[in-house]
């Protein structure tokens, strides 16, 4: 039997799950047949992707209009027009995901299972890979222009797409189950204070109390688990910074964005090359950033022992510095943070305490909820005991039953900040009025 006769053949009404899945790539096999691997190739080695896209449709509109398919309806044609060119020209079953920018994540569990993250919740995709094989071929069409592998040797791979877009990628022996994908899309959209305000993640009481701690140089540390927004707060904070001030933000992968802040430097850590050399991480790249002038110092995610170089640099005249960290409590996020110190300096964990103490000032929690809502959580000072450990004073708390947040204690940098000529005392006052009478209900 002809490739366009088992193609007629599972055409049909009922054209879903497996049936579809051997249209689809019975479909695959006509225009192989019809255009041969080398014009396939031609095609699709352009810059013009549309251009590509718009050749192969008229192929593959000709193979469908050859008989046998009187029964599919146009739309049915379109789609598995669609679901072809996005595998020969795209990235299969993730090219419609790709272009959503409702889409915030994209999750392939080899070929049982593909799931995608929209408005905060997961949601099972219709399609799934065929095999293995086609999603090796997508990860390489997405890591071969980056000049990055992946195969037995080396089973794992991050990378940053040009479009900022991260990427992680395992395949076997690492992966049990086959090879496993997952893109996490960052939007184009600038996040500002005003805009999580908008977006109800936090009331604009709560986004001027942190504005004015940006402005006022507290070192600040946003802390929540994985998904939960730490990164778009930080980039919201970081988007207050003054424009007179120079800023050098260090990453894994760039993610941070700027309005027209005239004076960011951004660095990026990088991997090891495939011969294994070349390797810079963000400890390097802290301690490199002292050495470049910075009024502030912004880092993407704190996960190892530039934990300790960080909070030197705090405590050495870059005040305002700004940080991630990956903890479900303020009490957590010291502990974790002077553990993650001690990876890079051999003290008792005390004196590392003690350092923590005096270098940071606010700890802000983000939290990601059932709902899949992301909103801002408690804000906690720290302070240093008399035994020169850290002491952790609520500032405001999210009560998540009423989705609600309250002003809990009155915070000492609003009168720095006035002090400082920062913001004027009518406003201060005024702002201060409000929050006492917060404090009061």
């Amino acid at each position: 039997m002809s490739v366009m006769e088992r193609v007629a053949k599972n055409a049909g009404t009922h054209l879903s799950g497996g049936r579809w899945s051997r249209l689809r790539s019975n479909l695959r096999e006509a225009l192989v047949v019809r255009l041969g691997y080398r014009e396939i190739a031609r095609i699709t080695d352009v810059h013009d992707t549309e251009r590509a896209k718009a050749e192969l449709s008229v192929t593959l509109s000709a193979i469908l209009n050859e008989g046998g398919f009187e029964s599919m309806t146009e739309t049915e044609r379109s789609m598995l027009i669609q679901e072809v060119i996005d595998d020969v020209v795209g990235l299969g079953p993730l090219e419609a995901f790709m272009n959503d920018d409702s889409v915030t994540e994209v999750m392939v569990n080899g070929t049982q299972s593909l799931f995608y993250e929209q408005g905060g919740r997961l949601i099972p995709a219709q399609r799934v890979f065929d095999n293995d094989e086609q999603i090796r071929a997508v990860i390489d069409r997405i890591i071969a222009p980056l000049g990055r592998r992946i195969d037995e040797q080396s089973p794992i791979v991050n990378a940053r797409l040009k479009n900022g877009y991260r990427v992680n990628a395992v395949i076997p022996p690492i992966a049990i189950d086959g090879p496993a994908v997952t893109i996490r899309k960052f939007s184009h959209q600038v996040m500002t204070l005003d805009a999580l305000v908008e977006q109800n993640a936090m009331p604009s009481w709560y986004a001027w109390l942190l504005r004015m701690a940006v402005k006022s140089r507290q070192d600040i540390a946003v802390v929540g688990g994985t998904g939960s927004g730490k990164t778009t707060i930080l980039n919201a904070l970081s988007c207050e910074i003054d424009t007179g001030e120079r800023i050098v933000t260090i990453e894994d992968s760039a993610e941070l964005k700027f309005h027209n802040h005239p004076h960011v430097v951004r660095l990026e850590a990088r991997d090891a090359s495939i011969e294994g050399t070349g390797v810079i991480t963000i400890r390097d790249l802290v301690k490199n950033a002292l050495r470049m002038r910075p009024d502030r110092i912004v880092v993407g995610e704190v996960r190892g022992g530039e934990a300790i170089d960080m909070l030197q640099a705090m405590n050495t005249g870059h005040d305002g510095s700004l940080t991630t960290l990956h903890a479900g409590t303020p009490e957590e996020a010291i502990l974790r943070l002077v553990l993650l110190a001690r990876f890079g300096i051999d003290l008792p964990a005390s004196i590392i305490e003690s350092q923590v103490a005096t270098a940071l000032d606010l700890i802000v929690m983000t939290m990601r909820l059932p709902t899949g809502e992301r909103v801002v959580g408690d804000l906690s000072v720290c302070k240093r005991s008399r035994e020169g450990l850290v002491e952790l004073q609520s500032l405001a708390v999210f009560h998540e039953s009423s989705h609600t947040w309250e002003l809990v204690s009155e915070p000492g940098f609003i009168e720095q900040a006035v002090h400082l000529g920062l913001v004027g005392r009518e406003e201060a006052e005024s702002w201060l009025t409000s929050a006492r009478t917060r404090l009061a209900s």
